[in-house]
């Protein structure tokens, strides 16, 4: 096939154009030309035909230096919003987004996701719905304003991005191939699209979050599981079947503790939530933590009884409980030496500690700061930079919400826009 010294030619052109607007603008058709080798009339052309399609669009703007203004291309975000949900194992996440993923309304609730997917995404379209009312998005209206693009979910088992659904994960009962995707899309009549849910905070966090100006990094998330995102220049790395990552599963030396994906000792059976608060409890109950002992009886006597969680554990820990700092700072150490490993063979620029068991101290993120430093090479962690993720509670809706632009507005997917323009 021929190409030009861009590399591409008709309505491929256009859609390579729109990424470069949607990446780099504001942007003048100037610099597109020079960033394309294209000539004028052929920049030109490209252009208004992304102008008519309306995806982007072209302002005026004061020129830096004298008087004057000039015009500049951006991507026209104000076409539609998006859907962002992060299904956790204990909660709901839902925000709706422009399409520069910034946050129009959003809303959380507790909910336990072994309900089953027939109850759990009941409960989110409603949760979606009343999200989209808030803005102003009306689906029985002639134009619905503003426009639909499409949906984004992250859910907390291996993804098959394919199918559309989770496949064999170890802690959503009934989940097990469920046409996710398609129920969404049905249900709404727009685009959906599924990820792990680990997968799309680390997007979030590339794109918009802590590491948007590294070209690698690595997110991690410590929640009742652990799991980790891979971005490379700036894209997720997924593996081969969708399942790099994973890092929850792998074995730590000397732990026998029966995980629930069938094997014995796995990082988040041993330093994840759950794995934390149970070890917790048992420490509360053989007397080792006074204080534990007393968040114990404390919780039950509550209505609901509750269980020790990772949260009484760190509290206990901050308070100057030594058995709890212990169980706290070995945690971290099980952490650390799992992600030493990863940082010796990805050699990322950065580690960002996403989750909320990440809150439950400082001593906590010490202790994988720390190991990671240990057990890592000199030359892999001389410039690493290991932090806390900026979003917190966000990263998860905001990074569906992008995985949603990425897909609805991908260099093909706006080709195919041009090229039935030109019908």
């Amino acid at each position: 096939m021929k190409r030009n010294r861009f590399g591409f030619f008709g309505a491929a052109a256009g859609g390579a154009i729109f990424d470069i607007v949607r990446r780099e603008g504001p942007i003048s058709r100037a610099q597109l030309g020079r960033t394309t080798a294209l000539s004028k009339s052929t920049i030109s052309l490209h252009v208004d035909r992304l102008l008519k399609v309306g995806v982007i669009k072209e302002e005026a703007r004061q020129t830096d230096s004298g008087p004057g203004r000039r015009s500049l291309l951006r991507f026209a975000t104000d076409r539609g919003i998006v859907v962002g949900i992060e299904l956790g194992v204990t909660s709901i996440d839902v925000a709706v987004c422009d399409l520069e993923a910034s946050v129009l309304a959003s809303y959380s609730e507790t909910l336990d996701i072994a309900q089953g997917p027939v109850p759990v995404l009941t409960r989110a379209y409603e949760i979606i719905e009343q999200l989209l009312t808030d803005v102003g998005h009306d689906p029985d209206a002639d134009r619905p304003m503003p426009t639909l693009a499409g949906i984004g979910i992250g859910l907390p088992g291996p993804v098959n991005r394919t199918l559309g659904c989770v496949v064999s994960p170890p802690i959503m009962p009934g989940w097990d191939r469920y046409p996710v995707r398609d129920e969404v899309a049905t249900h709404f009549d727009v685009p959906c699209f599924v990820d792990n849910d680990v997968n799309v905070m680390a997007l979030g966090e590339a794109r918009a979050g802590s590491a948007r100006d590294s070209e690698s990094s690595l997110f991690v998330k410590i929640g009742t599981g652990i799991g980790a995102g891979l971005v490379i220049d700036g894209e997720l790395y997924r593996g081969f079947k969708g399942s790099a990552g994973d890092i929850g599963h792998i074995g730590i030396d000397g732990e026998r503790t029966l995980c629930s994906c069938g094997n014995r000792g796995c990082l988040e059976v041993v330093a994840g939530g759950a794995g934390i608060a149970r070890r917790g409890r048992e420490l509360a109950d053989s007397g080792a933590s006074p204080m534990l002992a007393e968040a114990a009886a404390r919780l039950a006597d509550e209505s609901p009884p509750r269980e020790i969680s990772a949260v009484e554990v760190g509290l206990a820990a901050s308070q100057g409980d030594t058995a709890a700092l212990e169980l706290v700072i070995e945690s971290g150490r099980h952490v650390g030496s799992v992600l030493a490993k990863l940082v010796n063979f990805f050699n990322p620029q950065m580690v960002i500690l996403g989750g909320g068991t990440v809150n439950i101290g400082d001593a906590f993120v010490a202790a994988i700061r720390e190991m990671v430093i240990r057990r890592s090479t000199q030359l892999a962690t001389v410039d690493l930079v290991i932090r806390r993720s900026a979003f917190g509670e966000q990263s998860g809706m905001v990074g569906a919400a992008l995985m949603v632009v990425d897909e609805v507005f991908s260099t093909r997917a706006v080709t195919a826009m041009v090229r039935e323009f030109d019908g």
